[in-house]
């Protein structure tokens, strides 16, 4: 005979699944440039935020800018750091127009990624939990995972800074082999802040780079174009998160795809050089909280490193009627 403890126990338990099953949390870690320039100590706060708080985390994704400069000594910052996160919250990285270039401060002026790769290699990261493919042999600037977050499947794509017209073809593949799971796209440029998607005249265009002479199946796309050609064709990518963007490094738009549901897109940037910045953004992150039975997103800007929430407007704020689902 069962005891009125164990009964309880058990109670609580299926309560347990049953809430995690209609809820899910997201951790966005956007350009981590200057912690690995300057302040390293406010990354680690991050990261062991994060750790600390694992069982109620699903998985992170980061926006891109990983370095400053793209060399040895900030990519041992950043390897160390996210080496942590190993075997304890999947996550996932985005390689941003400092993360890639032919010298040591030189940003962007080839497609060349290798310190990335080294430090974050092929074989390694199919191994983290999550990965599927990726659109190049060796390289994981463009990547697929998928990740099972409440009682959604996610599809999470990672896109290179300025995605080349090859790659857009390549995620357009990888989404149409999987319509039934909702789809993220991380990238590091894409919003504006002004809450519009980055096109002609705005600032930082990946067109403005040196990878942005590039022609043909090379050519890089800005976020309007990664819209048209992207986002907007399937039914089931739901979320579009970047970074890159100064000025208040802030953007939220809700916009309806060409099958007639909704994509959240939202710009989130702490960097040296963004307004008001703090120590390269003294470890603001942000945290997206699902309540899938609801229909409601929760967004919230936090640092462990100074233990705030950020309460000015566009930093915390709620969604609701929120389509989770593929829409398929």
């Amino acid at each position: 005979m069962k005891t009125p403890g164990f009964i309880f126990i058990v109670i609580l338990f299926l309560s347990s699944c049953t809430q995690r099953m209609h809820r899910a949390k997201i951790v966005l870690l956007p350009d981590t440039q200057t912690y690995a320039e300057k302040y390293p100590e406010v990354l680690d706060s991050q990261i062991n935020w994060i750790i600390k708080n694992e069982k109620q985390i699903d998985f992170v994704l980061q926006q891109g800018d990983l370095t400053q400069n793209n060399n040895d000594k900030e990519w041992k910052v950043i390897q160390s750091a996210f080496s942590k996160l190993n075997e304890k919250v999947p996550y996932v990285l985005a390689a941003g127009n400092h993360d890639m270039g032919s010298a040591d401060g030189k940003f962007a002026d080839v497609r060349n990624s290798n310190l990335f790769n080294s430090y974050f290699p092929f074989t390694q990261m199919a191994k983290l939990p999550g990965f599927v493919a990726a659109a190049e042999e060796g390289k994981i600037d463009n990547a697929c995972y998928i990740f099972k977050a409440g009682k959604i499947n996610w599809l999470v794509i990672t896109l290179e800074f300025g995605p080349r017209n090859s790659i857009l073809d390549w995620a357009n593949s990888i989404i149409d082999k999987y319509p039934k799971h909702s789809v993220i796209i991380n990238t590091h440029s894409y919003m504006y802040s002004d809450s519009t998607r980055q096109g002609p005249g705005d600032n930082w265009r990946p067109q403005a780079y040196g990878v942005g002479k590039d022609t043909g199946d090379s050519s890089v796309n800005d976020g309007e174009q990664v819209w048209e050609k992207l986002v907007t064709k399937h039914s089931n990518v739901r979320f579009v998160f970047s970074g890159h963007v100064l000025n208040s490094g802030l953007g939220t738009l809700v916009s309806i795809n060409n099958e007639g549901y909704p994509v959240y897109q939202m710009l989130a940037n702490y960097q040296e050089g963004v307004k008001g910045s703090v120590k390269g953004g003294n470890g603001w992150l942000r945290i997206l909280d699902f309540d899938l039975k609801k229909k409601i997103l929760k967004v919230r800007t936090y640092s462990p490193y100074i233990n705030e929430y950020m309460n000015t407007p566009g930093q915390q704020f709620m969604i609701k009627n929120v389509m989770f689902g593929s829409g398929n």
